[in-house]
């Protein structure tokens, strides 16, 4: 499968919705994760990721015009021992908790089903990025926007490849209602030196109109350590 350049895919799709790259550094010594949420309406737009002890959450930017919070209030991102938990829900906390009792990623997310957000069955899309570089994703869709039926994928990459990561996200076009992503997670070229480059990258190219927040955070896999990078775009 030939890897795709990340601008290019953002640059041509207005909105993608929320999404996620796991991946390589060019240089092998760095996992790589970036997560992005967009929104079309005023309170997805109404938010900011803001740091937390073991990761990061969103909170409204102007309280007082946060409609409704359950689905857009969650920890995107949290760190446990076995690594790095990156969704786009409160499922966050979930696969935390299965993982901390020592069951899996996937236990954690078998409980789980997209988001009850009619017509769009929003899907839930998740990513652990491990302590070895090794990551896995998975995305919990409706079968073609029929809440009756839920499907479940996940996907592993044991041996990542220096240079290139995958990317998923929530919506495969622009339309009403949102339609659900398709296929598997798009192979992207992962070649931004550092935290601050691929962030720069990314935010270049997400939607001008749509783009609220994005998290990047580049992973020493020798020692633990990430460099990490946030962005809002209300500041």
């Amino acid at each position: 499968m030939n890897a795709k350049k990340i601008d290019g895919i953002l640059a041509t799709h207005a909105y993608p919705g929320r999404g996620i790259i796991l991946g390589r550094s060019a240089d092998n010594k760095y996992g790589v994760v970036a997560y992005f949420i967009m929104g079309r309406s005023g309170n997805s737009r109404n938010r900011v990721f803001e740091t937390t002890d073991d990761g990061i959450r969103t909170r409204a930017f102007d309280e007082s015009k946060m409609v409704d919070p359950s689905l857009i209030i969650y920890h995107p991102v949290r760190k446990i021992d076995a690594g790095l938990i990156v969704t786009n829900g409160d499922q966050t906390d979930t696969i935390r908790d299965f993982m901390v009792a020592g069951k899996s990623f996937a236990d954690g997310l078998r409980t789980r089903c997209f988001e009850p957000d009619p017509p769009n069955y929003t899907p839930r899309i998740s990513g652990l990025l491990a302590a070895d570089g090794s990551y896995k994703l998975s995305i919990l869709k409706s079968a073609d926007g029929d809440p009756a039926c839920n499907h479940r994928f996940f996907y592993e990459y044991d041996a990542p490849i220096a240079g290139f990561g995958h990317f998923i996200h929530t919506y495969q076009e622009n339309l009403d209602p949102l339609p659900s992503f398709e296929g598997e997670p798009r192979r992207v070229i992962c070649d931004a030196p550092n935290a601050q480059a691929m962030a720069d990258l990314l935010w270049a190219n997400l939607n001008e109109d749509n783009k609220v927040s994005l998290y990047v955070s580049y992973v020493d896999l020798a020692t633990g350590e990430a460099d990490t990078v946030i962005v809002n775009k209300n500041v």
